[in-house]
């Protein structure tokens, strides 16, 4: 087997409505995936001589790594049998974030364990993904998409303007568990016609957001567990970009600006930051 690579883009939800709770104790969502140029690189070897199990390679990232599972749940839905591979992550994508660098690692392993495979089914990568957690579909092939259920059911958009997006990590990790915890906490979830009414105008814009739809009803329980993050939505909004929010349970905040030059002059600005803000664009409006 040659090396196989593939890149997995973070996302920023370009809203989040949160609904009521479901029998599986999952909440019903509303929010638009955005795929961003802020990608960890993923690539698949053979593993070395004697090894008896794949293995994941992903340096700052503590615990089973998802992407492991991701290959393992393959290789049970359908049954290839090819030798032990070596999945090694560049990451690049901020840990416990909410920018689903977990989930796109995994999209990526599912997709490279595919090419490995000579499987071409995209309905049974999405299948397997869906069981991997709420972010993994969206992440099987990356684009923007509304994305209703859980997250699993998605709805693909058209590609957007090349806009700009400052994003600004923190040292700080949230458990989306914990952030959904603390919205339930507060009560922050929308009833049932709410969350409809929030649906029909997202699906009226075809995901061309105007600026009262760019939200994200988890920022409150992030912002209640993590302070810091009013602080950095202040600066990107005084930085120049016309709208800011956490990106899904935080604690990364993005501005989002006009175009790309607007977000590199933001970052600029901010380059005493620590961890230092990166500029970056939409994933399909990549050069």
């Amino acid at each position: 087997m040659i090396a196989l690579r593939e890149q997995a883009p973070g996302k920023v939800n370009l809203c989040l409505f949160l609904g009521p709770t479901r029998p599986d104790r999952r909440h019903e969502l509303v929010t638009v995936f955005q795929p961003l140029t802020l990608a960890d690189d993923v690539s698949l070897t053979p593993a070395p001589l004697g090894a008896g199990a794949d293995e994941v390679l992903c340096p700052g990232v503590e615990g089973e790594n998802l992407a492991a599972v991701a290959l393992r749940a393959f290789r049970a839905r359908t049954g290839w049998a090819g030798a032990p591979v070596r999945l090694t992550i560049d990451k690049r994508i901020p840990v416990a974030a909410g920018m689903a660098g977990g989930s796109a690692d995994a999209g990526a392993a599912l997709r490279l364990a595919a090419r490995a495979a000579g499987i071409d089914d995209d309905a049974l990568l999405l299948d397997i993904a869906e069981g991997l957690g709420a972010d993994v579909p969206a992440q099987v092939r990356p684009g923007r998409a509304l994305a209703t259920g859980a997250g699993e059911t998605l709805a693909p958009l058209g590609a957007p303007p090349a806009y700009g997006v400052a994003i600004l990590p923190s040292h700080e990790r949230l458990s989306t568990a914990d952030v959904f915890r603390e919205a339930d906490r507060l009560g922050l979830a929308r009833d049932a016609e709410g969350l409809a009414e929030r649906l029909a105008a997202v699906r009226a814009t075809a995901g061309d957001l105007p600026g009262e739809l760019l939200l994200n009803d988890l920022q409150p329980a992030a912002t209640s567990l993590c302070p810091a993050i009013a602080d950095a939505l202040e600066v990107v909004r005084a930085a120049g970009a016309r709208h800011a929010l956490v990106c899904g349970s935080g604690p990364t905040v993005a501005g989002l600006f006009d175009d790309p030059t607007g977000a590199r002059v933001a970052v600029a600005m901010l380059s005493d930051r620590d961890p230092r803000p990166v500029a970056v664009t939409p994933w399909e409006a990549r050069s």
